[in-house]
């Protein structure tokens, strides 16, 4: 027998009468005629109205597939700069998220170096550079303030704990630069073009003090950096961030991550210039369509690759 009962239904938001059809059995805050927190998927569906557990509110929201970083459209977990988009997809500033963001971007054969830059790389010592350092397609006299010995294929430096190359070192080194060059520019072509941004012009460009869950941002202005920005993500998360003027980050400022984030997926790319402050932190691969500066004493966890000049200035610089 079916039988109509109507229940006196209390949210976050409004007080509501709730009709309620009974089949045979005891309704539950899980069952499927209902839109509960812990079923995820049902979201607001027609089968089932928006309940305490599972609609719109301070911690419970749509479903699994629902906005927020717990799922609900709220002030604590909502659709803003301080909180998620998505409990299963890209959030915003403050967000918890799953997601893995977007495709990875391929160095190709770029990847074996921890610095590659075209015209010129430029140190005043003294800097701690981890990993090999490109110069192509100028010569090692573009490369000054690392008291570099020549060694066939290969330049060494006490300043850097791996080798240096540049375009005249003996064959098959120039060969190989001009492949590891054609694949940064290829890499750089392949993060500016990814299309459909999920985070549009985030803070105006101004993005300290945030907290950037995993996916692809874009800006249409120069970005700075004035305080702290953490990255939130696991392991397997990545992040693009796409600049269409320079990068800039403020003096003792840093780029901290959480979760189990790693700098080799973070890819920074940016049409103008890059410059980091004194003592300033980032995290990541930089992908300069211009030039790279480090203040004296700033530090890189991840890998820099610009389009013309890198310049250091006691430095510290590791690949990821």
């Amino acid at each position: 027998m079916l039988r109509s009962i109507t229940f006196l239904c209390r949210s976050a938001l409004a007080l509501t009468l709730v009709p309620v059809v009974w089949v045979g059995a005891a309704c539950s805050d899980g069952a499927s005629t209902t839109d509960s927190g812990s079923a995820g998927t049902a979201g607001n569906a027609a089968s089932g109205g928006a309940s305490a557990a599972g609609g719109v509110g301070a911690f419970a929201g749509n479903g699994g597939t629902g906005h927020g970083a717990v799922g609900g459209n709220s002030a604590a977990a909502g659709n803003g700069d301080a909180a998620g988009d998505s409990a299963t997809g890209d959030s915003g500033a403050g967000g918890t998220a799953s997601a893995n963001g977007p495709d990875p971007v391929s160095l190709g054969s770029a990847e074996k170096y921890v610095v590659i830059a075209e015209s010129m790389i430029s140190n005043v010592p003294t800097s701690v550079v981890t990993g090999d350092v490109v110069l192509s397609s100028a010569a090692a006299s573009y490369i000054t303030g690392f008291a570099l010995t020549k060694a066939g294929t290969k330049w060494t430096s006490p300043q850097v704990v791996g080798s240096v190359f540049a375009a005249d070192n003996d064959p098959p080194t120039p060969i190989d630069l001009t492949t590891a060059v054609a694949d940064m520019s290829a890499a750089y072509t392949d993060a500016a073009g990814r299309p459909t941004p999920k985070f549009l012009n985030l803070g105006g460009g101004a993005i300290g003090g945030l907290t950037l869950a995993p996916g692809l941002y874009k800006w249409t202005s120069t970005v700075t950096v004035p305080s702290d920005v953490a990255l939130a993500g696991s392991a397997e998360d990545t992040w693009i961030f796409q600049v269409t003027g320079d990068l800039k980050m403020s003096a003792a400022k840093a780029m901290t991550l959480s979760g189990g984030a790693l700098a080799k997926n973070i890819v920074w790319q940016v049409a103008g210039k890059v410059e980091l402050g004194v003592s300033s932190h980032l995290e990541g691969i930089v992908l300069s369509k211009t030039a790279i500066t480090l203040g004296t004493g700033a530090t890189v966890n991840g890998r820099l690759f610009a389009q013309t000049a890198v310049n250091l200035a006691g430095s510290t610089v590791t690949a990821p």
